[in-house]
């Protein structure tokens, strides 16, 4: 008799299940982090930029500048 014979093709099979899991993990996670951010830029650094190209005006600037150093 061979006692749990079979039990080693089922723990191969989880492991590479959560193989190809922590792949699409990490893999979504980088693109996250990709698509945020340009270049780590910070939030004040993009609200700058937004009110120099005009998007924004002065008000709503430092309401926005405000609501960041809270």
């Amino acid at each position: 008799m061979h006692w749990g014979h079979g039990w080693g093709m089922g723990w191969a099979m989880l492991w590479w299940w959560a193989f190809w899991l922590l792949v699409v993990v990490a893999a979504t996670w980088l693109l996250l982090k990709r698509s945020g951010r340009p270049d780590g830029e910070s939030p004040e650094s993009i609200l700058k930029r937004r009110y120099a190209r005009g998007e924004i005006d002065r008000q709503e600037y430092e309401q926005r500048l405000s609501d960041l150093r809270k």
